[in-house]
This record gives C-alpha cells, sequence and structure tokens, in this order.
C-alpha cells in the first residue's frame, strides 16, 4: 500500500527541498531557483538546479534529478523507503504502522542478518578440524590473531553446502540466501555455497553492517579471489574494504592499495588509513567517497605493468574528482605486503621512509613517460618533451602547471621560452576541445527532448509530439488547476509515449481526486531513473510560456501527431483509403 497522503504532506513540509540539499552542497539563489556545484559528479561549473516551484532538482551536467526522497536516495545509498525513514527521522517524525509496501526495505535487511551470520560462521570455522588450515595460513602470511579478529576474517568450508544448511536452519529462505549471493543454484537447481575452501574477508559499510565477501584460494587455482555479485546491499564500484576504519584514522591522506592483504598488512604495521577497491577497478564513485574524508591519496599499486596501468587510470579518476594525489613505488617491484614482510622488524619503519618521500602524480607520469624514450638521443628528447608538454597541458591550474614545466625545463636542460610555446600550443587545443564538447553536451540537453529509454528510441514516436507532452505535464504541475479542461481536450489514451503517459495518469488522477500533485506526492511510483526524467522536464521546461495559447498549442501539436497513421498502419489500408488520408492531412494543414 502507497504511504498515507497525510504522512507525505506532512514528510515534505518538514524537509523542504533546499534545505535538505544545502546540508550537501553550497545553494546560491539565481531568480527563483537555486544552483550549486553537483555534489554527485565532478563538476566545474554550478549545473546542479533546485526548484522549489516543483519540489524538485536537476543536474544539465549528469542528469541526476528527482524530488527530496530522490535526492536522499542518491546522497546516502538508499532505496525509497529507507530515504522516506531518513526524512521521517530527520524531523521527528513516526513512520505509519503497516500503511506502505517496504518488502525491498524488508528484503536488504534480511540479507543483511544473513550476511552478519555468514560472517561469525565462517570465522568459527577456524576453530573447527577442517577450517584450522584457513587459520594457519593467515598466521603464515604473519598475521596476528589481533588482526584476524579485528577484520573478523574466516574461512570456507570445503564442502558444498555448509553455509547453506547452517543459514537455512536459521531461518532464512532460499530466495533470502540467492538474492545476497551467499549460495547459488547448482545444475540440479539445489542451493550451494558460493564460496568454498577460501580464506574469506568481509566487506563492511560505513553502518557496520556486513554487505559482501571476498573470498581468497589458498592454493595456485584460478580465480584467486572470488567476490560478491552485486546484491540489493552492495555494489563493487560503490564500497571500498576496510574504509570503515581508515575513515576515522587520525591520518590526512589515504592509502589506496590493490589488495585485502595489502590493506590487512598496512593495518597491522600501524597505517590504519590504507583501502582497497573491491575486486574492481576505482570508480568515480570511490574516488568521492575519498575525497568525501580526506583531501590526499596515495596510490600504491604493484609495480608490475597491470599495476602500473591501474595507477596511471586511477590518476586520472581520482584527478576529476579534485583529490591530491601522489604515487608510492615500492622496491624490486614488491607489493606493500610483500615489502613489510622482507624487512622484518624493520618493515614499518622502511614504509614509513618510502611514505615520506611520495611523489606527485605529475612527477609520477614523467618518469613513467620517460622510460618510452631514448632521451640521449636528440630525436627521443624531443618526442619525449613534446609529450611531457601535453602531458602537462591537461592540468587546468595555471600554477600547478607552471611549476611542473619549469622543473621539468630545469631537469632536461630545455629552453623554458620553446617549451613553454608548445605547452601553450596544447593548452590551447585543449581549452578548443573542451568548449566544442560543451558545445555539444548543452545542444544536445537543448535539442533532445526524448529519453534514451526502451520504446523511444527508433519506436517512431515523434521527438515533436513527445516534447509538446512533456511541456503539459510541466503545466499541470504548475497549473493544477487547469487539470479539468485539459484532460477534457487530451484523454491519456491520446498520449502516444508510454511512459509520458504513465506521469500524465499519475499527475491527473490525483488532482481530479482532490489530492495534492507535488512531486514528492507520486515519486514512490517511479524508480530512481525515472524520477530524474520527470524532473529533467520540470527543469528544461520551467521557462515555458504558460499562458492558454501556449498550452492550446501543446494540445494541437499532440492531437496532430496522434493522428497520424504509422507506415504499417497504412500499408494495411487499401489504395483508397491511403489517399483519403493524405488528402485529410493536407486539408487540415491549409487550414
Amino acid at each position: 500500500m502507497a504511504l498515507p497522503e497525510d504522512f507525505l504532506d506532512e514528510l515534505r513540509s518538514k524537509n523542504d527541498i533546499t534545505s535538505v540539499i544545502s546540508m550537501y552542497a553550497n545553494l546560491k539563489k539565481r531568480g527563483r531557483n537555486y544552483v550549486c556545484k553537483c555534489p554527485f559528479h565532478n563538476d566545474s561549473t554550478p549545473s546542479f538546479t533546485v526548484y522549489p516551484d516543483t519540489e524538485s532538482f536537476y543536474c544539465f551536467g549528469c542528469a541526476a534529478g528527482g524530488d527530496v526522497i530522490s535526492f536522499i536516495m542518491r546522497a546516502e545509498q538508499l532505496v525509497y523507503i529507507d530515504a522516506v525513514k531518513y526524512l521521517a527521522q530527520r524531523a521527528g517524525m513516526q513512520m505509519p504502522e503497516n500503511k506502505y509496501d517496504d518488502s525491498f526495505s524488508k528484503l536488504r535487511l534480511r540479507i543483511l542478518e544473513a550476511n552478519r551470520e555468514a560472517a561469525r560462521f565462517y570465522h568459527s570455522q577456524f576453530y573447527t578440524e577442517s577450517g584450522y588450515r584457513g587459520l594457519d595460513y593467515l598466521r603464515s602470511r604473519q598475521l596476528s590473531d589481533q588482526t584476524i579478529n579485528k577484520f573478523g576474517l574466516g574461512f570456507a568450508p570445503d564442502s558444498w553446502t555448509a553455509l547453506t544448511d547452517h543459514l537455512l536452519a536459521k531461518k532464512f529462505t532460499r530466495y533470502e540466501l540467492l538474492q545476497a549471493n551467499l549460495c547459488v543454484e547448482s545444475k540440479k537447481g539445489s542451493l550451494i555455497d558460493r564460496f568454498r575452501n577460501r580464506v574469506m574477508f568481509p566487506i563492511i559499510d560505513l553502518k557496520g553492517n556486513v554487505i559482501a565477501f571476498g573470498g581468497r584460494i589458498m592454493t595456485d587455482e584460478k580465480p584467486k579471489y572470488l567476490n560478491t555479485s552485486d546484491t540489493p546491499v552492495f555494489k563493487k564500484g560503490d564500497g571500498l574494504f576496510a574504509f570503515n576504519i581508515a575513515k576515522n584514522s587520525k591520518s590526512d591522506k589515504f592509502i589506496l592499495c590493490e589488495g585485502y592483504m595489502d590493506v590487512i598488512a598496512l593495518h597491522q604495521a600501524g597505517f590504519d588509513f590504507a583501502v582497497a577497491a573491491l575486486g574492481t577497478a576505482l570508480t568515480s564513485e570511490q574516488a568521492r567517497m575519498l575525497k568525501k574524508y580526506k583531501e590526499t591519496v596515495v596510490l600504491c599499486y604493484d609495480s608490475d605493468n597491470a599495476g602500473q596501468l591501474a595507477t596511471q587510470r586511477a590518476i586520472g579518476i581520482l584527478r576529476k574528482e579534485n583529490v591530491n594525489v601522489k604515487v608510492l613505488q615500492i622496491p624490486e617491484g614488491k607489493d606493500p605486503d610483500e615489502y613489510i614482510k622482507r624487512n622484518g622488524s624493520d618493515g614499518a619503519v622502511k614504509f614509513k621512509l618510502l611514505l615520506d618521500s611520495i611523489e606527485s602524480d605529475i612527477d609520477y607520469k614523467i618518469e613513467q613517460l620517460e622510460t618510452r624514450f631514448d632521451i640521449t638521443d636528440a630525436s627521443g628528447k624531443f618526442q619525449f618533451l613534446d609529450q611531457a608538454a601535453k602531458m602537462l597541458a591537461e592540468i587546468k591550474n595555471d600554477i600547478e602547471r607552471n611549476i611542473y614545466a619549469s622543473k621539468l625545463c630545469e631537469k632536461y636542460k630545455v629552453s623554458a621560452q620553446d617549451f613553454e610555446m608548445q605547452l601553450a600550443k596544447y593548452v590551447r587545443s585543449n581549452v578548443y576541445k573542451s568548449s566544442r564538447e560543451e558545445f555539444k553536451r548543452v545542444k544536445k540537453q537543448i535539442t533532445e527532448s526524448v529519453p534514451v529509454s526502451k520504446g523511444v528510441q527508433g519506436g517512431g514516436l515523434s521527438t515533436r509530439a513527445v516534447r509538446a507532452e512533456e511541456a503539459l505535464i510541466s503545466y499541470l504541475m504548475h497549473n493544477p488547476d487547469m487539470v479539468q479542461s485539459v484532460t477534457d481536450r487530451v484523454p491519456s489514451e491520446k498520449i502516444s509515449h508510454e511512459f509520458n503517459r504513465r506521469v500524465y495518469n499519475a499527475l491527473t488522477e490525483r488532482i481530479l481526486s482532490g489530492k495534492s500533485a507535488n512531486f514528492v506526492d507520486f515519486s514512490g511510483e517511479f524508480t530512481k531513473d525515472e524520477n530524474a526524467y520527470i524532473a529533467s522536464v520540470f527543469a528544461r521546461f520551467s521557462n515555458e510560456l504558460n499562458v492558454p495559447q501556449a498550452v492550446d498549442e501543446y494540445i494541437s501539436v499532440i492531437l496532430e501527431e496522434n493522428e497520424k497513421k504509422s507506415a504499417a498502419q497504412l500499408a494495411e489500408l487499401p489504395p483508397e483509403d491511403i489517399q483519403k488520408y493524405f488528402d485529410e492531412m493536407k486539408a487540415r494543414k491549409k487550414g
């Protein structure tokens, strides 16, 4: 059942969208609306707009949009009903009893409970005959019992159904265990454990919930690591291993490693600000998480080719999020875990010396670039300096770019004037490319009214008709008193775009039944992406004329396009009817 009307009215009134969003961004008033840099992507100019009239927001940069509930869903990574609970708690409100469908929220809670029970089960296996070798393995990697307990490490038995049987006995259902990805279906359709004969690493979120697992095989079998797939409580690209601990470190930086063992080894050595991505390359979402808590990230990946490529990629992602990036290179191609162990009792001290001598990401990239050229040869030196100029041209800050240019000229004994001329050429080229890309993006936003979704692109619908439908929906949101006259002329079956028809019905039905039609009142009927599209409609048509003449034009276009027959429909008509149809269309245009 939907949430009660009076509850949503109170929730909205006590959670004004501008006041909620101002907790996450610095809003500035612009006319009737507010703008700021988008909190959901790296925004160089304010492209995020809040519309108090419709109680909605929309970002023209990343297309995030919706109402106050949608915003909290994105900002706090919550599902709809949990975002409502968050706002209710903020406003000191009690959730209505059994008046809403919270089945998905309950499923998420059950998955978290199953994960917690699984973590306990895996940890307990260390003290069984079959699981003791998992504990021996971790001790052989020089992990103390204190560290093993701190990270909640465990062992998945070499059994097909050990965890499955345990969780079923704890009254978890088959559906819950499959959704948690703790179990999978065998070819015969029975439940079996996803993780077997592996040392287990629980992934814990900032609230202390076990949301997933990583499992490491203790032999040379492949895959070396197996991770939980995406579930209702977990997305690989959204979290970081040990982030729940590292965010509270007194250090002013994070160390970003490749693997779980590197992170644990560093924590045990006293570097409690180490984290790692979760079985994937670094993502923009993870970069924003890091930036939210500390300004500097030290990349400490392996020194092999794969590690160097990952470092270069991570530098680009972190730079885009305005993170101060440093690079720590371990001697002799070792990883942090191996380096600390090889140096015995001096491991932590020597790693600290490495950490104190870290270089900037630009210095690192220049060093890596130099290895590709023979700078003892004039041609090789020119190619190197030309590529270095191209790389430095990507730095947005003029002062930072000039500092590195001066250092490079001094180190490689090259004319500063000549190098700066080459650098300036690439800077101008980048500005031109950036301007063209921005122009294309803005042009696309202005001209593209049809959302990219199933049943729209290539679906034979008129962009002209869809645009008129969007404008009419926006008009009704601002002018609910006109709903009767509009629906008398445009019944819902005349709305050609399937999604627009859903929105049109939701909006008009509420107004006609005497209910309020603010965004928050019906946003629960749509997904996060659908709400973003609705918000984009309000944003794109917020400045359209709302006079009767404009509305008449919207309606005229909708009805005219609605009467047009598709090519398939015409092909089924006899020749005389086809001619009659075109004659009528011509007469209507002349009229």
